[in-house]
């Protein structure tokens, strides 16, 4: 019996909360009552301070008394002192603030819901190119895909679905390689010619539903469908525009690149940025300026490293 402890209450987190909240509750109206008694008294003390013992009897502002000034001072400190305890601790004790955490807390986990959301669906895109790209890779091993372009510099391809320069041999060298080959090519880029290259088979990748083209044009909704209308060349081309230069990037063997050494302003097409550790310079002709030429360019030739 004498030695068995005596249990201690426990008291949990919440209980010990309400506690001190409470007690500091009980501080803060004893100080607003002793407030209120100290005002009434300091109130009557003005004021026989002026009538009965003088003081200030001649000292007025604007023709009040000065105490009548002294006691609205001290009264608007009384009621700011009663707003803080009985109205504003209302909206900002603890329960307040606990409220505003679980607001927090809730607007913080919808957030996060979202985000997981937002990634599972860029995990799930990236699962799918990472697929397609893989399906096109596995479709153009057997083929030399080739992209060919002309680019400034600043790698611009061309402005208002045209070219920005006029370079004769970059002509005649395109026409000499892609002649007797499919060539593939976005619908604006198709659009830019007055009519289909001769001794070419043009496939036109488009999302437009029934789109009308000459005999001979074939029409594809992507560019894995353009791959597969290709599947008998050995090296068909890829001709832009911008979109399909950047689809096709990852998945060309060769690239046949006009760098037109100028950096064009204004242009709304660009090429893709060459990644050199990725690509191989196998090849380069430097052409000066002359009567047929208004800039100086480079025929480049690359193959993937």
């Amino acid at each position: 019996m004498f030695g068995k402890k005596k249990e201690t209450p426990q008291i949990d987190k919440e209980q010990l909360e309400l506690i001190e909240n409470a007690q500091k509750r009980i501080r803060q109206k004893k100080r607003l009552y002793i407030h209120f008694v100290i005002f009434l008294i300091g109130a009557v003390f003005l004021i026989l301070a002026q009538t009965i013992l003088g003081i200030g009897k001649d000292t007025k502002l604007f023709g009040i008394e000065w105490f009548v000034y002294a006691i609205l001072i001290w009264l608007f400190l009384f009621i700011y002192h009663f707003i803080n305890v009985f109205i504003t601790n209302k909206f900002m004790n603890k329960e307040w603030e606990n409220q505003q955490i679980e607001k927090l807390v809730a607007k913080q986990r919808n957030r996060i819901d979202e985000l997981k959301t937002q990634l599972q669906k860029e995990d799930k895109h990236i699962a799918e190119t990472e697929v397609y790209q893989e399906k096109i890779k596995a479709k153009t091993s057997q083929q030399n895909l080739t992209i060919i372009v002309a680019a400034g510099e600043n790698n611009a391809i061309g402005k208002d679905n045209d070219l920005i320069w006029h370079l004769s041999e970059d002509l005649k060298r395109f026409k000499r390689l892609t002649s007797g080959h499919h060539i593939i090519m976005g619908r604006k880029t198709f659009e830019s010619f007055p009519k289909p290259l001769p001794n070419r088979t043009h496939v036109v990748i488009t999302r437009q539903i029934d789109y009308k083209v000459p005999e001979g044009v074939i029409v594809v909704n992507s560019l894995t469908d353009a791959i597969d209308a290709v599947k008998s060349d050995n090296q068909p081309f890829i001709i832009g525009g911008g979109e399909i230069y950047k689809q096709a990037m990852p998945l060309a063997n060769t690239l046949e690149l006009t760098r037109v050494h100028h950096s064009f302003e204004g242009a709304d097409t660009f090429f893709p940025e060459i990644d050199k550790s990725q690509w191989k310079e196998t090849s380069r002709i430097f052409n000066a300026i002359d009567d047929k030429h208004d800039y100086e360019f480079s025929f480049v030739s690359y193959v993937r490293a």
